[in-house]
């Protein structure tokens, strides 16, 4: 008996941009959520979450000023869920960069513990040469960085420095050797800002996550970036991701294309090796198309 083909389509998919919670986060059903996540990721068919646990999230420093203390207690239960469940999980090791010798220190340790990207909050604006070491030390351990960024800044926010696409590209020239994901594309603000303000800028690579799942997003973004600077991801509301995957096939991306969304482009950012199973079900994917193709062949042709 086959399995059925996931909700997201068959194939290796990527949420380049999730979250998980931890006992220390303030919320008592914080293992229930962890669970339904991966529940509907296996729905979906994520073959992979890459994951970060923001501090305490807001319960014994800001969320998005995480003290050192609970970034390091954050990053010890994101470590744990990730060593716990190898098959599905990978991680982002989470640093306040006010905290400079904290947040580079936090690094060498996610690393030794398989970090495979670092996550940066509205902790301070992306532009802010305060940022350099952290991106220096991402570059040379070849670990993406996945910055928070509000659509559009027009003005300041309360309880967060928060960044725009143009604030993150001044950043990445600065750093051209290091590799960006600009967080939630979907996600609050003018979208239509960041695509010019990015599209010189190469190595900055928005996620399509975020609730926001507009008429003409999509489209538009692959216009102006083209399917290998876009990477699939939910964030919080899977749901909308689920949207947007399902937009992706309606629109008319091709079947190469579709592939750089859902799980290519994390695989050259992140790195050879970071994501094994992916190849094995690409690989699984061709061999499905090529029975098929000979099951059709041999179905039509004269006796």
């Amino acid at each position: 008996m086959t399995s059925p083909i996931p909700l997201g389509g068959a194939g290796p998919l990527i949420d380049a941009h999730a979250h998980f919670y931890h006992a220390a986060a303030g919320r008592a059903d914080w293992e229930r959520v962890n669970a339904a996540r991966l529940r509907a990721g296996d729905a979906i068919g994520v073959t992979y979450h890459v994951a970060s646990v923001l501090g305490s999230y807001g319960h014994t420093s800001p969320t998005y000023f995480p003290s050192p203390t609970d970034a390091s207690r954050g990053n010890d239960a994101m470590a744990e869920l990730a060593a716990g469940d190898e098959a599905r999980i990978r991680w982002y090791v989470t640093v306040n960069p006010n905290h400079t010798a904290h947040a580079l220190h936090e690094i060498e340790r996610g690393v030794q513990r398989g970090a495979i990207g670092i996550k940066l909050l509205a902790s301070r604006r992306a532009d802010d040469p305060l940022l350099d070491p952290v991106c220096e030390l991402a570059a040379e351990k070849g670990l993406p960085i996945l910055h928070h960024i509000w659509q559009h800044r027009t003005r300041e926010w309360p309880n967060q420095e928060i960044s725009d696409g143009g604030d993150l590209a001044r950043l990445a020239e600065r750093h051209p050797r290091a590799w960006f994901v600009l967080a939630h594309l979907g996600g609050g603000g003018d979208w239509a800002h960041t695509l010019p303000a990015v599209r010189d800028t190469p190595n900055v690579f928005p996620d399509l996550s975020g609730s926001g799942v507009d008429r003409g997003m999509l489209d538009a973004a692959l216009d102006a970036l083209g399917a290998r600077r876009l990477l699939w991801a939910c964030d919080l509301t899977m749901e909308t991701a689920l949207a947007k995957l399902r937009a992706l096939e309606v629109i008319g991306l091709s079947a190469d294309d579709l592939a750089d969304v859902r799980w290519r482009n994390a695989a050259r950012l992140f790195g050879a090796g970071a994501f094994p199973r992916c190849t094995v079900q690409a690989l699984a994917g061709a061999a499905d198309v090529a029975a098929a193709g000979v099951a059709e062949s041999a179905a039509t042709s004269p006796i």
